[in-house]
């Protein structure tokens, strides 16, 4: 993927409804409700952020809290919708889980303010050199490669390939690893797809770790100049199939303005498609609690606005 490219076809393209015309609904989150849920549950907090709930261990996936995936906080994609719970509220984590190293998957001002109640943080090759610099200790961290395992009590992670890159300036390109990542509690076994393309390599993690009980699937910031290194709808739904998916969650839409799309195409596309693809999509308004073994239905929230939520 060309760096300029990508960036030139964002900035300058001629588009419509690139952000919300409408209040988008939002559950929000407390400490105590987090405390009271007794089965495994998963809740969708914006974009690729995800927080896990598996016995009394917290997983928290790619957390993004600031208001925007940039460098800087003046400038750059600012978030469509609050953060359902904040940082100061969460629970104690048992692993931090990252996917690679872009600013909208990997935050450094959330990373330092989670410091205190992280037993964990797990990320690919060359990420935890961020983590160092940030200031967190180096044995809260694990660095993994593709194909590596992890277990921690009652939890197993694995960090499984992904067709992306990697690179917080215009300097550093690829100098280190992005993965997708298998995660597996009691019972219960849950696929992340972090940022890809389509490839061969879903069908392999389905054979070695599937069937999966949820897959959380890239969905979102998709554009034809970048064809390789983001997922189509289509493509996704297919990724699901291939790593012999139950239900599937699709993420990275509906926070940051990204790509061309409208900001409400990827989830309409694949709401659209999933009945061909015989998929059972799960598509909670950010915030909700989604039972991992009993997921419910869900309500096409993004053609509504926030008087869904009430």
């Amino acid at each position: 993927m060309n760096f300029f490219k990508g960036a030139s076809t964002v900035l300058f393209s001629s588009r419509t409804d690139r952000e919300p015309d409408i209040e988008l609904p939002i559950r929000t989150l407390t400490a105590a409700e987090l405390e009271a849920v007794n089965e495994p549950t998963l809740f969708r907090l914006g974009h690729s952020t995800i927080l896990v709930k598996l016995e009394e261990d917290y997983v928290l996936i790619d957390p993004v809290f600031s208001k925007r995936a940039s460098p800087v906080q003046w400038a750059g994609p600012a978030r469509f919708h609050p953060v359902p719970i904040g940082l100061e509220s969460l629970p104690e984590i048992t692993a931090v889980v990252i996917s690679h190293d872009h600013y909208d998957h990997l935050d450094k001002h959330a990373i330092r303010d989670l410091a205190n109640k992280v037993e964990l943080f797990l990320v690919p090759l060359g990420v935890g050199n961020h983590l160092r610099q940030w200031g967190i200790d180096d044995e809260l961290i694990v660095e993994l490669d593709w194909w590596e395992e992890l277990e921690w009590g009652l939890l197993k992670f694995a960090a499984t390939p992904a067709q992306h890159f990697s690179g917080r300036t215009l300097g550093d390109r690829n100098k280190t690893l992005w993965a997708s990542w298998v995660i597996q509690g009691a019972g219960t076994n849950l696929f992340f797809s972090g940022d890809s393309g389509y490839f061969g390599g879903f069908a392999e993690i389905g054979e070695r770790y599937g069937p999966f009980d949820i897959t959380m699937i890239e969905n979102g910031a998709y554009n034809k100049a970048w064809p390789t290194v983001h997922m189509h709808p289509e493509e996704s739904l297919q990724a699901h199939l291939d790593l012999k998916g139950k239900a599937m969650l699709p993420i990275h839409n509906s926070t940051f303005d990204l790509s061309t799309h409208a900001w409400f195409e990827p989830l309409e596309r694949v709401h659209a498609l999933a009945p061909e693809y015989g998929i059972d999509l799960v598509t909670p308004i950010i915030g909700d609690a989604v039972p991992i073994l009993n997921p419910p239905e869900t309500t096409p929230w993004w053609q509504f606005g926030a008087e869904i939520a009430e």
